[in-house]
């Protein structure tokens, strides 16, 4: 059997760049081991009728991005369809106070500048100001680095705001977030609605740029909202599948690719566990680091890149923890209904002690918890009024070495999960109206099980590896990283591990595509 192309993986970046080049004209074949495509995009039946997403949920990022714009008509043919709410996210401090962010300009100014005055407008003034510098702010985040249009997009910037503008415009985006917060807001609550952002971009609110990072995903948050796939995300993998399908592509399921195979420096194809060899001069692996030189490229000479990949740091775990509600629940706090992502938290510093007690090997005290109400914007996920809550923990230690509290014993995942996630039920249900009684089924992930899920979330890590600023942009994944390619001609390392990093945009399989002519 021979393709034009094989994709190693069916994660977002896989079917982005699989589609592109399907449509393009090209035979591709995508390659992955478990059971179901999409990666981090799975559903699954939590109770008979009541649907959950097991890992991603929240679409903004595909939505808003050319991937997005280029595949969109086209996965829409297949069932590809959002759901949204005019609420986007929302922060529930342990006293009961709130703050929601809307997708309306007038409505966010009100309640912030409620909060404090001044809060409201020192948002708008930020997120105009990403608004302003969005052509060069997201081609930075998006395009390929090491490029000519690069090279032009910056030339131009120097000649727009001069050599010395521009290097001062990159230091102020590497801002973290605890210095953005402190410096533009009076309100602990404004602050607490921004600040457990950081760590859904992989990093902390003490990290260099995760204030920048911050004001896109705000700014990106009241712009776009946070959209979810009808159906869940999983259906958004079948379409994928179908649409390659119906271009004359494949993603076979099951299949485990046991070697890439190298010849005199060039790609020639893969191998399976199972031995089948499939002939092709192009492989886009949407892998981690650690299984692409480990294991992939073993045996192959690669002494910078084989030892850069050791020296690569992943981050914390992900914790996910799912419910079946037999009613709709009622929050204690008002004005939280119809919000799509709401996080508990106390604010800037109980976002910075969690983080810090997760990286130091513990389990935290308070973790930082992320609700999702996925049912409110799509019915169909669960029987008419009945509810699904999605929850996810990004302060999860990979490798357990205490519990921060000193209340749960053990440092195995499989021993305490379900413990722990008794600590998160139990600060979930002082918010929610005899929340206990309304459960029928839960389930936990630890960051292990995940991992068991998918080879390349390594200890749990979602984010393809840390997101500090040495392993990111024009390091990621190692230092001497040049958009994916090296020294394996007709090879391309995709995925959350490279440039443009975690996320369901699909950036990396994006600019593949289009470097091999989509």
């Amino acid at each position: 059997m021979a393709v034009d192309h094989v994709v190693i993986g069916s994660g977002i970046n896989g079917l982005v760049a699989a589609s592109l080049l399907a449509l393009k004209g090209d035979r591709v074949l995508v390659l992955e081991r478990e059971s179901v495509p999409g990666g981090c995009m799975r559903t699954e039946e939590l109770a008979p009728g009541y649907l959950h997403d097991v890992m991603a949920a929240t679409f903004v990022l595909f939505m808003t991005s050319p991937a997005g714009a280029t595949l969109g008509p086209h996965l829409a043919r297949h069932g590809f369809d959002y759901c949204h709410t005019p609420h986007p996210t929302a922060v529930l401090r342990p006293g009961g106070e709130a703050a929601v962010l809307a997708m309306d300009r007038a409505a966010n100014l009100a309640a912030l500048n409620a909060l404090a005055p001044g809060d409201g407008d020192a948002f708008a003034a930020d997120a105009d100001r990403v608004a302003a510098d969005a052509p060069f702010l997201f081609a930075l985040l998006g395009q390929r680095l090491w490029s000519w249009p690069m090279a032009k997009l910056l030339f131009g910037q120097v000649r727009k705001r001069g050599l010395r503008g521009l290097a001062g415009w990159f230091g102020q985006q590497l801002d973290p977030m605890r210095g953005w917060l402190d410096s533009r807001f009076d309100s602990d609550t404004t602050k607490a609605l921004f600040a457990p952002w950081a760590l859904h971009c992989g990093l902390t609110v003490s990290d260099a740029y995760s204030g920048a990072m911050g004001r896109v995903v705000a700014f990106a948050l009241e712009a776009a909202g946070a959209p979810i796939v009808k159906g869940g995300s999983g259906h958004a993998a079948r379409a994928f599948a179908a649409l390659i399908a119906e271009k004359g592509g494949e993603v076979r399921c099951g299949a485990d690719v046991d070697r890439i195979t190298v010849h005199n420096g060039r790609v020639t194809g893969v191998r399976l566990a199972n031995g089948e060899e499939i002939a092709t001069k192009s492989v886009l692996a949407s892998v981690a680091p650690g299984q692409l030189y480990d294991r992939l490229l073993d045996g192959v000479n690669l002494p910078e890149d084989r030892a850069a990949a050791r020296r690569f740091r992943h981050g914390r775990g992900n914790f996910q923890l799912h419910f079946a509600l037999d009613t709709v629940p009622e929050w204690l706090t008002p004005g939280l209904d119809q919000v799509a992502l709401i996080h508990l938290t106390d604010g800037l510093d109980a976002v910075s002690k969690s983080s810090n007690e997760a990286e130091r090997g513990l389990l935290p005290v308070t973790p930082t918890i992320c609700v999702g109400q996925p049912s409110r914007l799509d019915p169909s996920r669960c029987p008419e009024g009945k509810a699904v809550l999605w929850l996810q923990i990004p302060d999860a230690p990979r490798v357990i070495k205490g519990d921060a509290a000193g209340e749960i014993a053990g440092t195995d995942w499989d021993e305490v999960r379900e413990t722990f996630a008794d600590r998160l039920q139990a600060i979930l249900s002082r918010h929610i109206k005899g929340f206990d009684r309304l459960v029928l089924a839960r389930k936990a992930y630890s960051p292990r099980d995940l991992e068991r899920m998918n080879v390349n979330l390594v200890g749990g890590d979602p984010y393809g590896g840390h997101c500090g600023v040495d392993q990111f942009f024009l390091w990621r994944p190692f230092a001497h990283s040049t958009n994916g390619e090296g020294p394996v001609r007709g090879l391309i390392h995709i995925g959350a591990s490279t440039h443009p990093g975690p996320g369901l945009g699909g950036g990396s399989g994006f600019n593949a595509a289009k470097r091999l002519g989509a």
